[in-house]
């Protein structure tokens, strides 16, 4: 989609309404070939459909491999996997650029992908153990799912140089630990990200409900909502969404480090990889519940 989204066959999941709101009316109706998360590929649709080629995007192993093979010799079509791993974006872009034929834009994008985490690593290493803010990540419809340092879905985070305060295993697959509001208490972050209304998250209740009016980042109103549309900026999906979030959190915890005006990283960054130009009440919708 961000290469040219003229050249998909169709979507791999359904597209909820606050996702449609951000890409063009003219994709809308693409049809819904499967593959996302635990969904089955719809091979009858693919057929149907009749792409040139197959992508996943995915942690590089023997079960990936193993599962793209499968494709191949069930559908008669190539399968190219693209490495999920945030540091490859670049190189991702790159490959992918050769393989539909959109080099010219595949590196303009890598560039600015690869621009990007070099600014997070320069930014990190400005921050001392004593300066890192404590984070808590919100997750589930009580607020009581979260990730550990370490886990993918948690790599922003780390990135940027936030302190994860949860100590919790991680969870394979779907991550989403679960924990007590014990555990939180006794945590007591200083800010709080949180999954959005509209996706099923905690955000509005945690100002309402008693339990949780002792924390920290709830006394100082520094609690955060994780901005979700058209893709969701934090974690889900693992792709190029969290470059715009290693910048909307790292201007957001350490301004004085990454200092940009972010209202305008959100325009350009629409623009350049969701071929929409937002308008100034669009930027301030977005960021309504997620920037100081």
């Amino acid at each position: 989609y961000s290469l040219n989204p003229d050249k998909m066959a169709g979507w791999n999941y359904e597209l909820r309404d606050g996702e449609k709101k951000y890409i063009s009316k003219k994709y809308h109706d693409l049809p819904n070939l499967g593959g996302a998360s635990n969904e089955s590929i719809n091979a009858e649709e693919v057929l149907k459909v009749n792409p040139d080629i197959l992508i996943m995007m995915t942690t590089i192993d023997k079960t990936a491999i193993s599962e793209a093979n499968g494709l191949e010799k069930q559908l008669g079509k190539p399968v190219f996997i693209l490495d999920e791993n945030i540091n490859r974006i670049g190189e991702v872009y790159r490959l992918l650029g050769k393989v539909v034929d959109e080099e010219k834009k595949a590196e303009e994008l890598a560039e600015y992908c690869q621009d990007t985490l070099n600014k997070m690593e320069r930014g990190l290493t400005k921050i001392t153990k004593d300066e890192k803010i404590r984070v808590y990540y919100a997750e589930g419809p009580d607020g009581l799912q979260t990730e550990p340092s370490g886990a993918w879905h948690a790599e922003v985070l780390d990135m940027v140089g936030g302190y994860n305060v949860a100590q919790v295993n991680i969870q394979e697959g779907k991550g989403r630990s679960e924990i007590s509001i014990e555990q939180l208490l006794s945590w007591n972050p200083d800010l709080i990200i949180s999954w959005d209304d509209e996706r099923g998250g905690y955000y509005s209740r945690i100002f309402t409900n008693p339990v949780w009016r002792d924390i920290k980042a709830v006394k100082n109103n520094e609690i955060y909502e994780i901005p979700n549309k058209p893709f969701n900026w934090f974690d889900r999906p693992p792709s190029v969404n969290r470059i715009l979030g290693l910048k909307w959190l790292g201007n957001l915890l350490y301004p004085e480090i990454y200092d940009y005006d972010i209202k305008e990283v959100v325009r350009e960054f629409y623009d350049k990889f969701y071929h929409y130009n937002l308008s100034d009440n669009e930027i301030d919708e977005l960021l309504k519940n997620s920037s100081r």
